[in-house]
């Protein structure tokens, strides 16, 4: 299908072009960036409402600055798509988040326009202040840096991190807060109430500007004027408040609020801020989704709806005449509701993903015991922690790849501590079209060699309501259940829930000359392939690990006394992962055997579908129908049954 261009926008390959345009031309330009991102996404899929909430600002951006001279780091890439439009990728957006593509976030190696990969909140602030500081160092001095976070990123420890670091920096900095009071779900917490208090404060709007020309006039009595001007603003502030300024108090000059939305205003803004020294933050309300009705009115929604008619909204998906198996993220919510129903010492606990995770069941239907703690994995670990020592049962839902950012205090706060905290690992392997930033390659690497952790893995919706309900038994401590993005296996779902014993494994079939080990939902790659197999006259045996820590010894040892060729299959990194235990529980017993580890290797996969990217990492089941006919003999002998 091919997609028009608005007349302005179709001359307009870099942000240089951008600049021939007079301030009046902006709005038509705003108008046709918009609608070309609606065009794009609604027949291509990927992030909605946050690129369109900022369009605005993006053209301002990049009109008011001398990019990429100037430095532009946006945090997280939902919010980027209409800078990569202007910066020389309009032409490839509609390959956007697929396979050989671009990808959905910034990315250095992508663009000289795109200055600091970012995939994971709250990192703009310290990456730009790092800039700054450098081009300080250098004496680069007509330099700008300015940083994009949403107001839900703002949440985040390292945002803060930032902020008081920049606050004793003389740098060149510009924080632009936007604010809109989402991120993916509805933001929470106190600083969402402060910010509320600021933009909704009558007597401060009103008396803003006037306020500002007054004080502008006073700087001219005199050499010490700037020291008294500077009190006298922050004590107006402070008062029609009725409280200190937060980022006043952190030594940024605060601007704000300002509409997000008139693009002429925020270009003359910006310039003026570019000649004021010194960190300053500019406040700036936006309505994620604005210019589509229905993604204003549901943000959630609409962050990432996939395929819909841009006339009608509506959300185009499969429809199948036979039952479906769930998403395991659901699975995860229903089955949190029926055990807390049981177990009253049961809480769950998400990062600013309700929806993602969908702990957002329990939210509505047990809404004390459920808590959504801002975008905040290290708060939302050691939160947890405290809520164990206490006799809770915490289950702490995190992706798999935001769990990275909180792995000291699971050590420290959790494990050490041998705290019974259930952690739900979401996303875990690869994850898809958000591609690097977010696969959940390493939790099997990183959650193993964690003394007192147990780290099992669901082959099916089935075996995660067990994991969970086994989980929250008696001095289980910690306990790590990594499942992935998508759809399980098994429509009749629901069944009655059994402990199981933890570090034991299970076998599927029984078979010759060869031995599948798996574990997680790639198991059933391997039934797949057993199948196929057999119908060859090729039968190996494979068994279901569950757990990679505690491995199942007697399950390994008869492997080991059995077989002399071993196939593991993980959707996790090789490094490190499940195959590596099997290779450390040979050597530590003194078996020999060709084990052939299939995984993640050791790089970096990028973005795609997930049956694409299990392909190109050759786990998926043609590749192991393929690692077994290397090694295994055609026999006319039947498949042994288990």
């Amino acid at each position: 299908m091919e997609i028009k261009t608005g007349a302005l926008l179709s001359t307009i390959n870099y942000p240089a072009d951008l600049k021939q345009y007079s301030e009046q031309d902006l709005e038509q330009i705003c108008q046709e960036l918009r609608q070309y991102i609606i065009d794009v996404v609604s027949v291509n899929g990927g992030h909605f409402g946050a690129s369109l909430g900022v369009v605005e600002l993006t053209v301002a951006l990049h009109y008011a600055l001398n990019t990429p001279y100037d430095k532009l780091v946006w945090d997280v890439g939902h919010q980027a798509y209409g800078h990569k439009i202007l910066t020389g990728r309009r032409d490839q957006f509609h390959t956007n988040r697929i396979i050989n593509g671009i990808s959905g976030f910034p990315k250095i190696s992508e663009s000289e326009y795109d200055t600091f990969g970012v995939g994971h909140s709250s990192t703009s602030i310290s990456a730009a202040l790092g800039m700054a500081v450098a081009s300080h160092y250098k004496g680069e001095k007509d330099r700008q840096h300015v940083a994009v976070i949403g107001d839900g990123a703002m949440t985040a420890g390292l945002a803060f991190e930032g902020l008081n670091h920049a606050g004793i920096e003389n740098s060149n900095l510009l924080v632009i807060l936007n604010d809109n009071c989402m991120s993916i779900d509805p933001n929470v917490g106190a600083l969402k109430e402060y910010l509320t208090s600021i933009t909704t404060s009558k007597s401060y709007n009103r008396f803003r500007d006037d306020v500002s020309n007054v004080l502008a006039k006073l700087s001219e009595l005199g050499p010490n004027a700037h020291k008294y001007v500077k009190k006298i603003e922050k004590s107006i502030k402070g008062t029609l408040l009725r409280q200190s300024n937060l980022f006043e108090a952190l030594n940024f000059r605060y601007f704000g609020p300002v509409d997000g939305h008139d693009v002429k205003r925020l270009a003359a803004v910006i310039k003026d801020l570019s000649a004021i020294p010194g960190p300053k933050l500019l406040h700036c309300v936006t309505v994620k989704g604005k210019g589509f009705a229905l993604a204003e009115k549901d943000q959630t929604k609409w962050h990432a709806p996939g395929l819909f008619d841009k006339i009608t909204g509506e959300i185009k998906k499969s429809v199948s005449d036979k039952p479906q198996a769930p998403k395991y993220q659901d699975v995860f919510g229903h089955t949190m509701v029926e055990l807390a129903e049981t177990n009253k010492k049961i809480v769950g606990i998400t990062p600013a993903m309700p929806s993602g995770s969908s702990l957002n069941i329990m939210m509505k239907a047990m809404p004390d015991r459920a808590f959504d703690v801002g975008i905040a994995e290290q708060h939302a670990v050691t939160f947890s922690a405290g809520l164990a020592t206490q006799g809770l049962v915490p289950f702490c839902n995190i992706y798999s790849s935001f769990m990275q950012r909180a792995y000291d205090q699971v050590i420290h706060d959790v494990a050490i501590q041998n705290l019974n905290v259930v952690f739900c690992l979401d996303r875990a392997g690869l994850a898809g079209a958000d591609g690097a930033t977010h696969h959940g390659a390493y939790d099997l690497a990183y959650m193993r060699c964690i003394p007192n952790m147990v780290v099992a893995s669901p082959m099916n919706e089935e075996e995660l309501r067990n994991l969970m309900f086994t989980a929250q038994q008696e001095n289980m401590g910690p306990f790590t259940i990594r499942y992935p993005r998508g759809n399980g296996m098994m429509p009749d779902w629901k069944r009655p829930f059994k402990a199981l014993e933890v570090g034991k494994g299970r076998k599927i079939c029984d078979g010759e000359d060869v031995a599948i080990l798996s574990i997680g939902h790639v198991g059933n790659f391997a039934v797949e392939a057993c199948q196929e197999l057999g119908t060859v006259g090729i039968h190996p045996a494979h068994y279901d690990l569950r757990f990679v820590k505690p491995l199942d010894a007697a399950l390994l040892h008869d492997v080991f006394t059995r077989y002399t060729n071993i196939i593991t299959i993980e959707d996790g990194c090789l490094q490190g992962g499940m195959g590596s235990a099997i290779l450390e529980f040979m050597a530590d017993h003194k078996y020999t055997a060709n084990v052939v580890r299939l995984g993640i290797p050791d790089e970096f996969i990028e973005h795609g579908e997930q049956p694409e990217l299990w392909t190109l990492c050759n786990y998926d089941k043609n590749a192991i129908v393929t690692a077994v006919k290397k090694i295994a003999v055609s026999r006319t002998t039947k498949t042994m049954a288990s």
